[in-house]
C-alpha cells in the first residue's frame, strides 16, 4: 500500500485518503485502534512527520480520536437525522430537536435556472441562493436553491446567514412552504463538491432534490442539497394510511471513473429500501 510518488497530491494526503476509505468502508470499525505511526510508516513508505500529518488531518474531520499516549481510536460516526418527505427546511427540523444548525451563505445571485428548475418554476428570471449547512462546526451539505425572482423582490444575503430560508419567506414575504415532491439519489463526488462538503473525491453523497408550493399552490423554490452520505441519515415515516408515496430508482449504471464510488453510495440507500419493506 506504498503511496504513489507521482501523484500530485502530497503524501500526507494520500495516506489520509487511503485510510479515510477504509474507515468509510468499516474495515477499520468504530472504536477499533489505528496501526501505529511506525507501522504506518511503513505501510506507506513514508517518514513519520507523514503519518502525523495525515492524522491530524482525519481527526480534524471527526474520523478518528487521538490521545496522548493511547492508541488512535476509530471515532463513533456522528449521524445527524432528516425526515425526507416533510416540507419543513433543514434548519426548522434541527432546531425542533435542540440541535444549533449554522448555515454560510456562499452567494445570492440573479441567474438563469437549469431546465428542471426553469419548468417547474415557470420563469428563466430566477435567484440563485448557495448554503454550506454545518452543526458543531461539521459540514454536512452544501445547498443550491433557485426561486423566482419577482417573489422575492429585496432578498439578501445577509438576511439567510444562520437563518431559516422556509421561515424568512414566511415572515418576510408572506409565502409559506407547504408541499412538494423530494428525490433522493446517490452520487459520488467531483472535486467541487469535495472541496466544499471537506470530503474526498468521489466520496459517496446523498443527493435530495425538490421542489415546493407554498400555500397558494404556486411554485415556491428549486433545490439540491448534497449531503455528507458518513453524517446525514434520512429518516421516512411510513404508515398503513399514509397519503405520500416514496419511490426508489436505482438510475442505471454508467461508465465513470468514480463508478466503483458510486456503487458504494448506492449500497446506502438500501437502509430505506429496508424502511419501506
Amino acid at each position: 500500500m506504498l503511496v504513489d510518488r507521482s501523484d500530485s497530491r502530497p503524501l500526507h494526503q494520500q495516506v489520509a485518503q487511503a485510510l479515510r476509505k477504509q474507515i468509510l468502508d468499516h474495515d477499520l470499525p468504530p472504536g477499533a485502534p489505528l496501526p501505529s505511526e511506525a507501522e504506518l510508516s511503513t505501510r506507506f513508505g513514508v517518514a513519520r512527520s507523514v503519518v502525523r500529518q495525515a492524522m491530524a488531518a482525519l481527526a480534524s474531520d471527526g474520523l478518528v480520536i487521538r490521545s496522548q499516549g493511547r492508541p488512535t481510536l476509530v471515532a463513533q460516526p456522528a449521524e445527524y437525522r432528516r425526515l425526507v418527505q416533510r416540507a419543513t427546511g433543514l434548519f426548522d427540523q434541527f432546531a425542533s430537536r435542540g440541535q444549533d444548525l449554522r448555515t454560510t451563505v456562499l452567494g445570492l445571485r440573479a441567474d438563469e435556472p437549469p431546465p428542471a428548475a426553469r419548468a417547474f418554476l415557470r420563469t428563466s428570471e430566477a435567484l440563485r441562493l448557495e448554503r454550506v449547512r454545518l452543526v458543531d462546526g461539521e459540514v454536512l451539505s452544501y445547498v443550491r436553491t433557485w426561486l423566482p425572482a419577482e417573489r422575492v423582490p429585496g432578498l439578501r444575503a445577509d438576511q439567510l446567514t444562520d437563518a431559516s430560508l422556509h421561515r424568512l419567506l414566511t415572515e418576510v414575504y408572506g409565502l409559506r412552504p407547504v408541499r412538494g415532491r423530494r428525490q433522493v439519489r446517490a452520487v459520488a463526488a467531483d472535486d467541487a463538491l469535495a472541496a466544499t462538503l471537506h470530503a474526498g473525491a468521489g466520496d459517496p453523497l446523498l443527493l435530495l432534490e425538490g421542489e415546493t408550493t407554498d400555500q397558494h399552490e404556486r411554485p415556491l423554490e428549486w433545490f439540491a442539497a448534497w449531503h455528507r452520505a458518513d453524517r446525514v441519515v434520512f429518516d421516512i415515516d411510513v404508515s398503513e394510511t399514509a397519503a405520500e408515496t416514496v419511490r426508489m430508482d436505482t438510475p442505471a449504471p454508467t461508465a465513470t471513473p468514480a463508478g466503483a464510488d458510486l456503487d458504494r453510495a448506492r449500497a446506502l440507500l438500501d437502509e430505506l429500501r429496508r424502511v419501506l419493506g
